[in-house]
């Protein structure tokens, strides 16, 4: 080892003191001579002829210089500098070329690394908590809903009763009244079982975590402050521990702080950590769904194997629970797969679009490469006739690739960098919460090794092509007199590489397609109301103070004629819930009908009268509620027309009846009649991407509930209509808590679903633009060289009648089979590969005529304009000064 550095370090020194070395070489080597010559001059030789001997015997002192750098390992090391000089000098005498396969290169690298480092923050690394891959996620199953949530006593007998999970906890989302001396507030608060943060591996850094028991009906209110809560409310205070918070009324002992680095996406952004205690309505009842469950796998179990075990434990819950279990599975699944929200689709046709977009830029600079090497033929076959050797010459050829591609790397990386900053800084905090990975999408070692292969297969690309295109075994008049052959040959290289960008191209235009008009489709499809001019403000009445129905009714319906009064506004109305973001459903019964137990799930909307004529809504047939609809009244529901169509087909519902659990929270899901008085159009009740479910609406005045929304119609604008809003609920009650104020239109663009499809169209869009444009460039270039290289035959042609426009037309002619060629086998490509994100489409099928006609005819037009300037070049070439130039 010690001899290897050894040799290691001399080579080093050699290198970097190369004139003190070879002089101390060539001092010793004429020391040599001179000591010989002097000994056979001694020896009675002439000393001319001495010298002559001394010299011969070492073969010349240049050549024994050279002879003893090779053999110090500085011949090799030196070659190599001399190449990268060699090519920073070619750069340099031509900069418009350097500067512009740098620039293509680096945008083909930073699409790819970009989305890359999202795809590494979300997909390969692990999540941060102990042992993720052990961790996973349960939820129910039914035929309406594939993933929902459990029962808070479900949980208890599936926790008490499996035997494939080290941990069971359980976690419920929502907000709480926090009471400070500046007034009410509402807060991110989940409910989580006392073990739940020990299920995560994750430990307070500051205080403890809850203790066994607290979780319990009776047992003290404790809370855990998050790292953000215990800076901004606390200014960090080191005794925080201790220390009340006043939740719906309640004080809770704050036990601990979690870590700055600690987040639960599905429930953030989470200021304050309560124990589920079960002790409200909801939990009491088996038939009410609120918890999501996380899980940590027994060691050598997998999550097949428990999603078995869970199942049978199901299946003897239906059994010996059959009114709120019948029909009633489990789904396990990864922790990863329940967090990510099914954006893997969407992140692998990310990472596919930008990988066709650097494989076109690596071919656009390796089409740049090829006009170099075909004009530079000569050159290298000067290298060769001097005696430069084959390998020689191709390695000179092969630093200039790398050297491209080391100067592009470094300005790719830094371009990721404040990429990735930029869009994590300009996204909305609900969605930045929703997308937990983009938090941490950041260039890592993962992505640095990612670049080095990424700028290594570049690398490769582009240069394996010119490479084979170097005349290195022609001799100087081979390589000067074939220069029709060549050019023949790069045409059809050339056209090949850009019949490939065009076929690339092509499948990005199409996918970008298919996303903005799934996304302009998802946006403009009818919703059944009205959003334009419609403020909302969410309200939370304190339970302990309004735990009167009558209470809560008649506080909203001064809502609603206080939020009516206020300038500006033309109606109001209380539901809820908020359209488009689903939840709250029950189960029904229809009446006169044999109740066989099935489990006929709906949604279930609380609205006031006017609501339906406040939102734009289309009453079909009936008629709407009114201020007689209140608890004396006989019960009352509106059905929408998705509930029509799956209960009622072929049947007028008006005047039927219906059964249902009052607010979830009885045991008998036929506890409350209700009479059919009016049907609704489907008013988007359900994510935007989602069908509309089966849905009813009662009376608010029968059926109230303490947290609801307030909607109202603004004459002008809405947005100004917000603070109005808030102010006057907290007017009415200093100890409610106004929240969530944002307008319909607000809550459409913030959906989830609407968010991922414009981020991704917006990115597909933006890949797709860069592909056109090089595919385009690359054609112009094609056609341009192949004039040129053409010159004299179309100057022969001329001379022999061909007119201006027959050459024109030959050029054309050319150009337009190459881009219909590409075109077409890039559209049949394109369909297939938006087969592969079809899951990404709204309402547009992946071989959507339209798009695919559109994106021909843009293509076509394009090449034919990248064309016509090159052809109309050849058509002005001038027959006699062509040939003189030949």
């Amino acid at each position: 080892m010690m001899r290897l550095l050894t040799i290691v370090y001399l080579r080093i020194r050699s290198l970097l003191r190369r004139s003190a070395v070879d002089d101390e070489l060539a001092a010793e080597l004429r020391d040599h001579v001179e000591r010989q010559v002097a000994h056979d001059v001694a020896a009675g030789r002439d000393p001319v002829e001495a010298r002559r001997a001394a010299l011969a015997t070492i073969g010349g002192l240049t050549q024994a210089t050279e002879e003893c750098r090779d053999m110090r390992g500085l011949h090799v090391l030196e070659s190599i500098l001399q190449d990268v000089r060699y090519a920073a000098r070619q750069f340099r005498r031509a900069p418009l070329f350097a500067v512009t396969a740098i620039v293509l290169l680096m945008l083909g690298m930073w699409a790819s690394i970009s989305i890359f480092t999202f795809v590494n923050a979300a997909l390969i690394q692990p999540l941060p908590y102990a042992q993720p891959s052990r961790l996973t996620a349960v939820f129910g199953r039914t035929a309406q809903f594939p993933r929902s949530n459990l029962s808070y006593l479900d949980y208890l007998d599936l926790k008490k009763q499996n035997e494939v999970f080290e941990s069971f906890s359980a976690i419920q989302g929502g907000g709480a009244a926090l009471t400070t001396a500046e007034g009410t507030e509402r807060i991110t608060a989940p409910r989580v079982t006392d073990d739940f943060f020990r299920t995560l591996g994750v430990v307070p850094m500051l205080g403890r975590d809850f203790s066994a028991g607290e979780d319990r009906p009776g047992a003290p209110a404790t809370i855990i402050l998050s790292y953000s809560a215990w800076i901004t409310r606390f200014a960090g205070a080191a005794d925080v521990l201790g220390r009340r918070m006043v939740l719906n009324g309640e004080p809770h002992v704050i036990v601990g702080v979690l870590p700055a680095t600690f987040q639960f996406a599905p429930v953030e952004p989470a200021e304050v950590w309560r124990t589920l205690r079960g002790t409200n309505g909801c939990d009491r009842s088996r038939g009410c769904h609120n918890l999501t469950a996380i899980a940590r796998l027994r060691a050598g179990i997998s999550v097949d194997a428990a999603a078995a075990g869970l199942g049978v434990l199901a299946r003897q819950l239906e059994q010996q629970f059959p009114e709120t279990n019948r029909d009633q599975g489990i789904v396990v699944m990864p922790m990863t797969t329940a967090l990510l929200a099914n954006t893997e689709p969407l992140l692998a046709t990310l990472l596919a679009g930008a990988a066709l977009l650097l494989l076109i830029a690596a071919v656009n600079v390796a089409s740049l490469l090829l006009v170099r090497s075909v004009g530079r033929r000569r050159e290298f076959s000067v290298r060769t006739a001097l005696g430069a050797s084959a390998t020689r010459v191709a390695r000179q050829f092969v630093t200039e690739g790398l050297l491209l591609v080391i100067v592009a790397t470094p300005l790719a990386l830094v371009a990721v960098h404040f990429t990735t900053g930029a869009l994590t800084s300009l996204m909305p905090p609900t969605a930045l919460a929703r997308f937990w990975y983009l938090q941490h999408a950041r260039p890592s070692a993962t992505v640095y090794l990612f670049a080095c292969g990424v700028a290594l297969g570049a690398a490769l690309l582009f240069t394996a092509l010119p490479l084979s295109q170097l005349p290195i075994r022609r001799s100087v008049q081979t390589a000067d007199g074939g220069r029709g052959a060549s050019g023949l040959a790069w045409r059809r290289l050339g056209s090949r590489l850009v019949a490939v960008e065009l076929i690339l191209a092509t499948i990005l235009l199409v996918g970008a397609g298919l996303l903005a008009k799934s996304l302009y489709r998802m946006l403009s499809a009818d919703i059944g109301m009205q959003p334009e001019r419609l403020a909302l403000v969410q309200v939370t009445l304190p339970a302990a103070k309004y735990a009167n129905p009558e209470q809560v009714a008649a506080f909203a319906r001064q809502a609603i004629e206080r939020s009516a009064a206020l300038p500006g506004v033309q109606s109001a109305a209380v539901s809820s819930m908020v359209p488009l973001l689903g939840g709250n459903t029950v189960w029904i019964r229809i009446g006169g009908r044999p109740d066989n137990g099935e489990h006929n799930e709906v949604h279930y909307r609380q609205v006031s009268a006017g609501y339906l004529s406040t939102l734009g809504a289309r009453l079909i047939r009936g008629r709407s509620f009114d201020e007689h609809d209140d608890a004396s009244a006989p019960g009352v529901v509106i059905v929408n027309q998705a509930l029509v169509r799956v209960y009622f087909p072929g049947e007028d519902p008006i005047g039927g009846r219906l059964f249902y659990a009052r607010q979830l929270f009885s045991a008998s899901p036929t506890s409350k009649p209700m009479d059919i008085i009016g049907i609704v159009d489907d008013v988007k009740e359900s994510p935007l991407d989602r069908e509309t479910p089966p849905t009813i609406y009662t009376a608010f005045a029968q059926d109230p509930t303490t947290g609801f929304a307030v909607i109202a119609r603004a004459a002008r604008n809405e947005r100004a209509l917000l603070p109005l809003l808030s102010a006057e609920i907290r007017r009415m009650d200093a100890g409610v808590v106004a929240y969530g104020a944002r307008t319909m239109s607000d809550v459409i663009d913030q959906a989830p679903a609407a968010y991922t499809r414009r981020a991704a169209a917006w990115l597909a869009g933006g890949f797709a633009f860069a592909a056109w444009l090089l595919a385009v460039v690359g054609l112009y270039g094609v056609v341009a060289f192949s004039v040129g290289q053409r010159t004299r035959e179309i100057g022969v042609r001329m001379a022999l009648g061909a007119g201006r426009a027959s050459v024109l037309g030959l050029v054309l002619s050319e150009a337009g089979w190459l881009a219909g060629l590409g075109t077409v086998l890039g559209l049949t490509v394109s369909i297939g590969a938006a087969m592969l994100m079809r899951g990404l489409l709204f309402e547009v099928q992946p071989w959507d005529l339209a798009t695919l006609v559109w994106v021909a005819c843009v293509l076509s037009a394009s090449a034919m304009v990248a064309s016509y300037f090159p052809a109309r070049r050849a058509a002005s070439v001038n027959p006699t000064e062509a040939l003189r130039a030949e």
